[in-house]
């Protein structure tokens, strides 16, 4: 009864998601023109979306044959599409199709889903990374060329995202021009943070108006800070307490963005917190100053549980390969990025339930253990299209033998391991002309 009860959870969300694309209010908003998608075309909106979330990473043509094979049950790739009419079918479609479906697909997991909390709130962490695009004109002139580490200059831009570190889920992405600074980013993502949302930072984030931005959308923050950042910090550090709840007043770089954003200059009652860590000290600065209902124990782990979301942009730039994009347009940069991130929640939405049960069913082990991701993701390409352009009957089949193989490759959780950056690593490069056929 169990299984069953997951199986229809999924298939719910395949088919809540399927009513979505193929809403005629959904179609005009997220077409670039009134007249695109209206005459019936071997590639329209649905499909073009359905094909789009899964996980493409080969050359166009090759893509679509693989597609149509599967789809339509062929025992040998038949041309049905050509990579022409790809090309001018993703031009009429917006970017922010992807965003919405995102935005749809988060709500539903938390609604109808078990998600986990940190002591009653969401626990986010924002993070954010770079990446290289393709040389191409249109890009170049819309997020810039940069000198890169190795090789000639290329056109880069910032990645960023809001991501439930706990559910392992991307609840706001951002690709942005490299210019746009992470701090930029992260107040972006705050329209999409909730009065029960504790957010984790890094310690570039630091800032007397982003903290104040956070307090303002009723969430609260956790962030490392820098020994030797404000005064009141370096105060603290060589104090030797270990914790300690102080008045921060505003800093004079941060004045002109609280005018801008509409923000109070008041001075904000904070608490400041010391960690030891592998013989290192830490400090971290959060709003939770309840020192009863937070007590300072709480906080050992807190920010190492922000790591999840460093592991989730290995998985979006190695294992879905982020910059191995399909086409030469910014537009096609943007609609690239965010099907990625929402196929990637899809994915993991129908791990979810099968990882979630496996504390319970796998006792008396040495370790606990963990799906393999990357297999999922691997398991996963091609029936993502079955399962949205196939009939609703086959829908919970498909979910069961997908879920099956996930239980089935799992691998064990050891704590403690470490393992060094390799900042000499050669980075891997993706050339149009050259696209993988596996």
């Amino acid at each position: 009864m169990a299984r069953n009860l997951i199986f229809n959870a999924c298939a719910k969300t395949i088919e809540f998601v399927r009513e979505i694309v193929s809403s005629p209010d959904f179609i005009a908003r997220h077409r670039k023109n009134k007249n695109d998608f209206t005459r019936n075309r071997k590639l329209p909106f649905h499909v073009l979306i359905v094909f789009l979330i899964n996980l493409v990473k080969g050359s166009y043509q090759d893509e679509l044959d693989k597609f149509f094979k599967t789809i339509f049950r062929f025992d040998v790739a038949k041309r049905v599409v050509s990579k022409a009419a790809l090309s001018k079918a993703r031009m009429k479609l917006k970017f922010e199709v992807f965003i919405e479906l995102n935005l749809q697909l988060i709500t539903y997991f938390e609604k109808h889903f078990r998600p986990k909390l940190w002591f009653g709130l969401r626990l986010l962490a924002i993070d954010g990374s770079t990446t290289k695009l393709p040389m191409a004109d249109d890009v170049a002139r819309h997020f810039g060329v940069w000198k890169v580490r190795q090789g000639a200059p290329s056109p880069m831009a910032r990645v960023s995202q809001l991501f439930d570190v706990l559910n392992k889920m991307t609840v706001d992405a951002l690709i942005k021009p490299k210019r746009i600074g992470e701090r930029e980013l992260a107040a972006q993502h705050l329209l999409n943070v909730m009065p029960n949302d504790l957010i984790l930072l890094d310690r570039g984030y630091p800032a007397w108006w982003l903290f104040n931005l956070i307090l303002s959308m009723e969430a609260n923050f956790c962030a490392r800070v820098s020994c030797t950042k404000w005064k009141v910090v370096r105060k603290f550090f060589r104090s030797g307490l270990s914790e300690k709840i102080v008045t921060v007043p505003v800093h004079s770089t941060s004045i002109a963005q609280c005018r801008q954003m509409g923000l109070d200059t008041t001075p904000l009652k904070l608490r400041l917190i010391r960690i030891k860590n592998d013989g290192k000290v830490a400090v971290l600065i959060t709003s939770l100053i309840d020192t009863k209902e937070y007590p300072i124990e709480r906080f050992s782990d807190l920010y190492h549980k922000r790591w999840p979301v460093e592991e989730d942009y290995k998985i979006i730039k190695c294992r879905i390969e982020l910059e191995n994009f399909s086409g030469q347009s910014a537009l096609s940069v943007y609609q690239d990025f965010h099907a990625k991130v929402f196929a990637k929640n899809l994915v993991w939405m129908m791990a979810f339930p099968v990882q979630d049960r496996m504390g319970d069913e796998i006792v008396h082990t040495k370790h606990r253990y963990q799906i393999n991701f990357t297999q999922a993701l691997s398991k996963s390409k091609g029936v993502i299209a079955l399962l949205f352009l196939d009939a609703n009957r086959l829908i919970k089949r498909l979910i069961a033998d997908l879920q099956y193989i996930f239980q089935r490759t799992v691998e064990p959780i050891r704590p403690g391991r470490k393992y060094p950056r390799k900042h000499k690593a050669k980075p891997r490069r993706y050339f149009p002309q050259y696209k993988p056929i596996g």
